[in-house]
């Protein structure tokens, strides 16, 4: 099986801004072709060597059908083709997934992994039913009837992480503690003039306005990160009647995008901004688990990934987590045999939130950076979705040969 490759500093990501934002006045994908512009031409990249691309999106907006193509078209490489991509918050492993499969196959050479979305303002979607009465039709608020109900088990995700809590016997207090440490390690982050988040974001970021001929704003790194103490996590009683989980225990939806070059190990070494640092795609993962348990879905998805790559977690140097709420990761780490402090160094979407799809390409990007700093390694990031599943990717990091 012919090698994958991630040019080392070929990758980018937004800040990622609360809902209702600095970015929530910008049409995502036409945010992430102007990124991706810049983006590319910061790190010497030509966009006419891509031959291949794909889109990730789960919150679709205005002339989104067109996906990949008008993408393309936006960042002035019309000859690009590709799909797009839409697995609620897996959607970036599967993007890569996709993108791998098909430079694997010898239908691609070098190609662009870039996911997008806006949470904010998600569109109202209005549904003809000519057999509803009196030919009424049908509705739905694409983001929160989507956070709030799971048309296969009536649930909304809050009661699976409830239900995940009820079954291992984790507390508030515990949620609690977990949190905080999720909290200091993305403090690591900002040190030194954010200078992790300088490995692989570009700032100060300067924000357009909505028809891309001015700035708008200026990010100095992630926007919406509320200051979070023991005690303030104390008061916060828990959003359901008679359970653990609370406001500040679960991740707050957010905008932004990403992006990742992807190659095969001839092409690597010339699109790196470090020749002698080797990026390596190993394995992919996937399960589902039992109805309104997303967040164990993570567990056997990266046992599959580890099988896959015939590893072990204690092979591993670096591990990202998805963790929408602090049970995912007092799941994980109770299953797999890990203390909580001993992953998601410098941050993790519990803190810096939560846009779909874009979400797991920054936390593969941070991996790849953390497994940088540590002088190489095997990496593993595993997040769930929605649906009671998840996707995890096995990465390697080493000095080339």
């Amino acid at each position: 099986m012919s090698e994958i490759e991630i040019p080392y500093g070929a990758y980018w990501s937004t800040p990622f801004a609360r809902w209702q934002g600095s970015l929530s006045h910008l049409h995502s994908l036409k945010f992430a072709a102007h990124v991706a512009k810049d983006a590319l031409k910061r790190r010497q990249v030509d966009p006419e060597s891509f031959d291949f691309a794909a889109l990730g999106m789960s919150v679709p907006q205005k002339g989104s059908f067109y996906g990949l193509p008008w993408l393309a078209g936006e960042m002035g490489i019309p000859h690009l083709a590709g799909p797009t991509i839409s697995q609620a918050c897996a959607t970036g492993v599967r993007l890569l997934q996709t993108v791998a499969s098909t430079i694997r196959e010898g239908d691609s050479q070098v190609a662009l992994a870039i996911a997008c979305d806006r949470i904010s303002n998600g569109p109202h979607i209005y549904y003809p039913a000519p057999q509803g009465p009196g030919g009424t039709g049908d509705h739905e608020n694409w983001v929160l009837d989507s956070f709030n109900w799971d048309p296969y088990t009536g649930v909304n995700m809050v009661t699976t992480a409830e239900n995940v809590a009820k079954e291992y016997g984790f507390t508030t207090e515990e949620q609690n503690e977990l949190t905080l440490i999720r909290y200091a390690q993305y403090e690591n982050a900002l040190k030194d003039d954010s200078a992790f988040l300088r490995r692989f974001m570009d700032l100060p970021f300067s924000v357009p306005d909505a028809r891309f001929r001015k700035e708008q704003t200026v990010l100095s790194g992630d926007e919406g990160i509320f200051p979070t103490t023991r005690e303030g996590l104390a008061k916060l009683k828990p959003v359901m009647e008679g359970g653990t989980v609370t406001f500040g225990g679960q991740t707050h939806p957010a905008d932004g995008n990403a992006g990742i070059v992807l190659t095969n190990a001839d092409q690597a070494k010339a699109l790196s901004r470090d020749p002698g640092i080797k990026v390596s795609i190993v394995s992919f993962g996937q399960a589902r688990v039992k109805a309104a348990h997303m967040p164990a879905a993570t567990i056997p998805a990266a046992r599959r990934a580890l099988q896959a790559a015939n590893l072990t977690v204690n092979d591993l140097t670096a591990i990202k987590t998805h963790n929408p709420f602090a049970v995912n990761d007092l799941v994980l780490a109770k299953e797999l045999g890990l203390s909580l402090e001993s992953f998601n160094d410098y941050g993790c979407s519990l803190v810096w939130g939560h846009p779909q799809s874009p979400m797991g390409l920054r936390a593969v990007i941070e991996l790849i950076e953390m497994l940088a700093i540590k002088g190489g390694g095997h990496g593993l990031f595993v997040g769930c979705a929605a649906g009671d599943s998840a996707m995890a990717i096995v990465i390697k990091v080493e000095d080339r040969a």
